[in-house]
């Protein structure tokens, strides 16, 4: 987020320290769902059960060698905004990030029918890959791959930033996160691993039509897969 110059001041600094490390440990409660950002300060927080997916670009690198910036920045926008779009299309959408060439998405999932419902936006995210491809082929641009990781469970989920300024952010913090940010690292980084990674915890809420697309992972202790849209792979078979 944008933010402006204002002097820094270590007494006033020295207080707010104070001021959030004595907050009381109860003000952090259970909830169920995510609660309304509103209802966040800078001294409370909820735990709230939650899927995360991460969706990192390959060969990145690769991409910036060959081709222009305006070209680089074309693919990134095309990629960014499409997938950011694929996500908002998830009716338990929360919050949605975007960190360099990758995004990533907090779903606010109750039933085990909402956690399937994010598999199959991974599944939309795989089959946009592979149209975007189509599309850069075609202008005789790089192609590129992508990394994809789910995982579901408890989060604190807090406000934090500069009090008194506009300068703040929810924050997501627990093992949820960084599981599912992991296995979006180690997706389609080798040829053993696959394109989506799901956690032990994922895989068990999903139907058995939708397991059968997976297979467990030894190495990385979670269960992988190359997924896709029925609906848009068919539009990519007869485009490619």
């Amino acid at each position: 987020m944008e933010a402006t110059y204002s002097s820094f001041d270590y007494q006033k600094s020295i207080e707010r320290i104070s001021e959030l490390l004595d907050t009381s440990d109860a003000s952090y409660e259970d909830h169920e769902g995510i609660p309304a950002r509103d209802r966040l300060t800078f001294a409370n927080g909820f735990y709230v059960d939650v899927t995360v997916l991460f969706v990192d670009m390959r060969k990145s690198k690769e991409l910036s060698e060959k081709h222009t910036r305006p070209v680089l920045a074309k693919i990134y926008r095309t990629y960014i905004s499409e997938t950011v779009a694929v996500l908002k299309g998830n009716a338990t959408i929360s919050e949605a990030y975007i960190e360099g060439d990758g995004v990533w998405a907090v779903f606010n999932t109750t039933t085990k029918a909402e956690v399937v419902s994010v598999f199959e936006t991974a599944a939309q995210i795989a089959s946009l890959v592979d149209i975007i491809n189509i599309k850069l082929r075609k202008k005789g641009y790089s192609t590129f791959e992508v990394g994809i990781g789910i995982d579901d469970g408890e989060s604190l989920y807090i406000k934090a930033g500069h009090k008194g300024s506009n300068i703040n952010e929810v924050v997501w913090i627990g093992r949820v996160v960084g599981a599912a940010a992991a296995m979006c690292k180690n997706a389609n980084s080798s040829w053993t691993d696959g394109e989506l990674m799901v956690s032990t915890i994922v895989y068990r809420s999903l139907t058995d039509k939708y397991k059968g697309l997976l297979e467990l992972n030894y190495n990385r202790q979670c269960y992988q897969g190359n997924v896709h849209n029925i609906l848009m792979n068919e539009w990519v078979l007869n485009n490619a």
